[in-house]
């Protein structure tokens, strides 16, 4: 495997120390030893991987320098539009060296959200017309593939990607760690909530963490779990799914269960539930800021005012609270206020170490829910 600090200290025997993109887990070795080791002017953890290729050119722009994107496979979605319109050299011919967790990859067993994203991964650098190599787990062949890269793209200013497998990294543990005094784990919040919900209510909930743990908790009461949407994929895309289910379902409440990051990612959506005004929306955000299921690195999300902002674009109503029993306290007006309503629930970061993953595929998932939602 590659050590990190070797992976950082070849590049930047290139000139090449920015960085900015979102944490994926092949990658958490690599953006946890970033992390620690670049300043916070040459480590940004964007919003989306749309955003930090913004970043990234406007670096360029001012420096001249090479910059760093890193991300999970299934941001290349998110960095399409920069990349046809923006980087590429039909337009301004910007070089970024794009560092891509190759999740679901052919052949590797994977969670079904990363079965397509790992099929679709080179060919969508294909038709972009992204030059990539597999980041060899070798330090020497490495050195030599991040050689060719740089360049490939001092030479034409184009953009190219370092693909990268499960285990490439060695492993490294982040030490700059921004530490809180919250008490309440994401676990017990979800728990608390699931539970004043009504029979007819309906939860969509984020991918990642929250929708494991969710999953869980209706397991372990011998419930089922058809008044649940796990979105287990679409990262900051499940405030607007509850959205559209709230809109067409407005005889049932409708409980959005959101992340820190997700929030953030597409923060846009709040603007759109706000204005679209359902009475039956409730925006439920675990705020721990970080990106919990990726590795822990940090997001903004404990630094801004999430029920402020609610409020700018027009919701209705918000709450913050960061103990059980306020929390406890809170659902009894949370539940009977009209939405749209925001409730911050700041909790500590981390999970249990045996926690465990649905164990239904999304089909039986979205089919039991269509179901519960075509009752009366």
């Amino acid at each position: 495997m590659i050590n990190p600090k070797f992976f950082y200290d070849t590049l930047a025997s290139y000139g090449i120390d920015f960085y900015a993109g979102v944490p994926d887990s092949l990658l958490k070795n690599l953006c946890a030893y970033i992390t620690d080791h670049a300043d916070a002017q040459h480590n940004i953890i964007a919003a989306n991987e749309g955003g930090a290729m913004g970043l990234a050119a406007g670096h360029y722009l001012a420096t001249g320098q090479i910059p760093v994107v890193y991300m999970q496979n299934s941001g290349e979605g998110n960095i399409i539009n920069p990349l046809a319109s923006l980087t590429d050299p039909d337009v301004y011919n910007i070089p970024v060296l794009l560092v891509i967790g190759w999740r679901g990859k052919p052949g590797v067993h994977d969670e079904p959200q990363h079965v397509k994203q790992g099929k679709v991964t080179t060919g969508l650098l294909n038709v972009m017309g992204i030059d990539y190599t597999v980041l060899s787990k070798e330090e020497d062949k490495a050195e030599a593939q991040i050689k060719k890269a740089v360049a490939y793209m001092q030479a034409t200013k184009q953009c190219y990607a370092l693909v990268i497998e499960k285990d490439t990294f060695d492993t490294y543990t982040l030490q700059n760690i921004e530490k809180n005094d919250l008490t309440m784990t994401r676990e017990e919040a979800i728990q608390a909530v699931a539970f004043a919900l009504d029979a007819k209510d309906c939860i969509v909930s984020t991918t990642g963490m929250i929708s494991r743990e969710l999953f869980e908790y209706r397991t372990a009461k011998n419930e089922g779990h058809e008044r649940d949407f796990l979105t287990v994929g679409s990262m900051g895309h499940a405030s607007q799914i509850a959205l559209g289910i709230a809109l067409a379902k407005q005889d049932r409440k409708i409980w959005c269960f959101d992340g820190d990051g997700a929030t953030i990612m597409h923060m846009g959506g709040m603007a759109i539930v706000a204005q679209k005004a359902p009475k039956n929306y409730i925006h439920v955000v675990f705020n721990n800021g970080a990106h919990d299921s990726v590795g822990g690195q940090p997001t903004v999300g404990l630094n801004i005012d999430l029920p402020r902002i609610a409020r700018a674009v027009g919701y209705k109503h918000t709450f913050s609270v960061s103990t059980k029993e306020d929390l406890v306290d809170i659902l009894k007006d949370v539940k009977v206020n009209d939405g749209p309503t925001l409730l911050e629930i700041k909790v500590k970061k981390g999970n249990r170490k045996d926690l465990g993953r649905p164990t239904t595929t999304p089909i039986e998932n979205k089919e039991a829910l269509m179901a519960f939602l075509s009752e009366e």
